[in-house]
């Protein structure tokens, strides 16, 4: 399960991007109409000799190319007892090799004008730069050159160790709603590692050797365990022979095999409450497993995304307009899911009430919106405003230079196709409320949820 996206909105101010916002939705509506027509990225690809996939997204608006390798490990995939490990190494990688000092990396990308990162979720771990064209070549040696040759010693981890416990301190320790998600996600999975923290227990991170850490990356790291994607001022044919001289030649790992425990059936529902001083804000939330694109009930993913559109998908949802505008009982009201997950996924809806409204009186005012739809379904016009919407969004996805690289990546990462990317919207446009209706009453079942209330400590009055 990948990390919640970060939503960006953008206010149409003067006529050039209203001309474009115009063309845009025309085309939308195009794709809505013609959903046969619609496709993503249309991606090229091939496979070096080592097994390593390369995928080429090719957009010459400008000489720029986002260049990202993605691992299949992620936190996920670490053995009980090290969590955290994968996000450990994720920082590891920015220093030395046998080739280069550490941080020599960063600083050539930063001094060629370059921008470059990496992250780690629960099913892989990515690493990009976005670069001038002409650059490119240079990106490519480096990254090749970190996937087997990383020096790591002790001198090198004591330093980052205390970065990654400060990371977890300040994102988690300090932040009473990341603390709930932990005590969410424990519950919530009771045998499926999503149940622990990508960032990891601190505990665990503190006990780590360099021996840990090093038979993991020769683990994991391989090119017959990464995928190669690359978006931008590029095409196939000429991003091929580069490939070839820099991953081409590193040779493969024995089979890589994830073995991942299943999750159990599930009779009880759970309720975590908790108190923190830090709170100025009552939360209520609910999730519910749910299948994604590879687990479970798979038959209902695309449902389930038109469904949360429907029910949690902003200021015109079912949701928003119920419990904010229409009875004023919350200041704020959605849902997320997510499909994407290698494992079982999450559907999840959440609320904050107004003040002098109680968690309890926003709880029944969710489940009765529940009841609903499970009840009474939604209508073919709310299912054709909610695809219209997500279709919007490949649109858009289509329109940059990261998105494509993006949403390859972390959909081969997991196990997905090429092809299934670009049916995408194809599948969101076929979904009828009939389905919609199907996939709320296989996932809202209690038993299969936790129920999270997070509220202020107030402390004991002297």
């Amino acid at each position: 399960m990948s990390p919640s996206p970060a939503l960006r909105r953008r206010s149409v101010s003067n006529p050039r991007l209203l001309i474009l916002g115009m063309a845009l939705l025309a085309t939308v509506l195009t794709l809505a109409v013609h959903p046969a027509r619609a496709r993503m990225f249309s991606p090229e690809t091939f496979t070096l000799k080592n097994g390593m996939q390369v995928v080429v997204v090719s957009n010459h608006r400008a000489p720029v190319v986002t260049h990202m390798v993605w691992y299949k490990v992620g936190s996920a995939d670490e053995q009980s007892g090290y969590s955290g490990i994968a996000h450990f190494l994720e920082h590891l990688m920015f220093k030395g090799t046998r080739k280069r000092k550490p941080g020599e990396f960063s600083r050539l990308v930063a001094r060629y004008g370059g921008q470059e990162n990496a992250f780690t979720s629960y099913d892989y771990t990515a690493y990009h730069q976005t670069i001038a064209r002409k650059h490119l070549e240079l990106v490519m040696e480096m990254e090749a050159d970190r996937m087997t040759n990383l020096v790591l010693t002790d001198e090198i981890i004591e330093p980052e160790r205390q970065v990654v416990r400060e990371e977890r301190r300040s994102r988690t320790d300090n932040n009473p709603a990341a603390i709930l998600s932990e005590y969410v996600s424990e519950a919530l999975y009771r045998n499926y590692p999503y149940r622990r923290p990508v960032i990891g227990y601190d505990h665990e991170i503190v006990a780590m050797t360099r021996r840990n850490i090093v038979d993991f990356y020769k683990r994991w790291y391989a090119p017959n365990n990464a995928i190669l994607v690359v978006a931008g001022d590029i095409t196939a044919k000429e991003l091929k022979p580069l490939a070839e001289k820099y991953y081409g030649v590193i040779p493969p790992a024995p089979e890589i095999k994830r073995q991942r425990p299943a999750e159990p059936p599930q009779e009880a529902a759970r309720i975590v409450a908790m108190q923190h001083t830090q709170v100025r804000q009552p939360q209520w939330q609910r999730s519910y497993l749910a299948p994604s694109y590879l687990y479970g009930e798979t038959q209902h993913a695309y449902a389930l995304q038109v469904l949360t559109e429907i029910l949690g998908g902003g200021g015109t949802s079912r949701l928003y307009r119920k419990l904010v505008i229409d009875d004023g009982k919350a200041v704020g009201a959605g849902t997320y899911y997510a499909a994407d997950a290698l494992g079982p996924g999450q559907f999840t809806v959440y609320a904050s009430p107004r003040p002098g409204v109680s968690l309890p009186d926003v709880e029944l005012a969710v489940d009765a919106e529940i009841e609903r739809i499970k009840n009474e379904g939604v209508t073919a016009a709310e299912v054709a405003r909610a695809t219209t919407r997500l279709i919007a969004s490949a649109v858009f996805a289509r329109d940059s230079f990261t998105a494509g690289a993006r949403v390859l990546g972390s959909a081969l990462a997991v196990g997905q196709k090429v092809a299934d990317v670009e049916a995408w919207p194809d599948r969101i446009a076929k979904v009828t409320a009939e389905q919609v209706r199907a996939a709320a009453k296989y996932v809202f079942v209690k038993k299969r949820s936790v129920t999270a209330f997070l509220v202020e400590d107030k402390g004991t009055p002297e």
